[in-house]
């Protein structure tokens, strides 16, 4: 509850921040411009988002003869998370991860990499398998369209500053100062969206817990995927990477306010205090 809360009060927040930047730097026509592209790019991501994070990730989808104990697994666990039965897709890269895409609980897929099915004990992978389910059964997919919807608006705003499309009430140009208000308010959009990306994941994994009985297996798969991804970095779109399970590229030096993912050890330890009951 407490991060439902959060992912809402981040998404007034992109909200808020879209209006501020309409009045003052773009001014009515701007706003409209800025908006209408933000929602053309909302309404396009969220309907062809499983193609598209499909094919980015280079993944099939696959039959149950084709993966009969994957698609047996899939399926039990998706019955215990009261879901109808997703696409089953294979990643073709030997780090484990997994992602979970689709518009809707009947047009949502799961995928795996080859790694994760090598790799993890069963326990481990149901746990995973059960997190892509959490955020099916919690629609974070919706939730992750819309901020990034908002997110989109207010990256056009920069250049419509620079094609002299911000204007004050007398007419005049908006300058270097619409310019920089425009840019950091898409800083402060990405940061509130990642925020919103970091909370979901808090909630995914609780849902999985809930979902499988247990927590600890999810929670050794979760460290266990954080080594291995330091180890062989996967070749995907860095915008594509806050789908995964755990962040598929490489550790960087920015702070974590620019994460698309929670510290694994805030998660390890969250998933742990749900199984002692603190």
């Amino acid at each position: 509850m407490i991060n439902t809360t959060k992912t809402f009060v981040l998404l007034a927040g992109l909200l808020a921040l879209l209006m501020i930047c309409g009045e003052v730097i773009g001014g009515y026509q701007g706003l409209l411009i800025g908006g209408s592209l933000g929602l053309v790019m909302t309404f396009v991501s969220y309907w062809f988002s499983d193609s598209m994070v499909l094919r980015g990730y280079r993944a099939r989808v696959v039959t149950p003869e084709q993966a009969p104990e994957l698609y047996r697994l899939v399926d039990e666990l998706r019955q215990r998370a009261g879901l109808p039965m997703p696409k089953v897709a294979i990643i073709p890269s030997p780090q484990p991860n997994a992602f979970a895409t689709g518009r809707s609980w009947e047009k949502s897929v799961v995928a795996v990499t080859e790694g994760l099915l090598r790799q993890m004990p069963r326990d481990e992978l149901a746990g995973v398998i059960a997190h892509e389910l959490a955020h099916i059964k919690n629609r974070d997919m919706l939730t992750q369209t819309v901020a990034a919807g908002i997110a989109s608006m207010l990256g056009v705003l920069p250049y419509l500053v620079m094609m002299g499309m911000g204007r004050d009430r007398e007419g005049n140009g908006g300058g270097f100062g619409a310019l920089a208000m425009a840019i950091l308010a898409l800083i402060l959009a990405s940061l509130m969206q990642f925020a919103i990306s970091r909370q979901r994941e808090f909630a995914a994994d609780a849902l999985a817990a809930q979902i499988t009985g247990q927590a600890r297996p999810l929670a050794n798969a979760l460290t266990r995927i954080e080594a291995m991804v330091r180890q062989a970095p996967m070749d995907v779109q860095p915008h594509l990477a806050a789908l995964a399970i755990q962040n598929p590229l490489r550790a960087s030096t920015f702070s974590k306010l620019f994460s698309t993912h929670p510290p694994t050890e805030e998660r390890v330890k969250a998933l742990l205090a749900l199984e002692t009951g603190r």
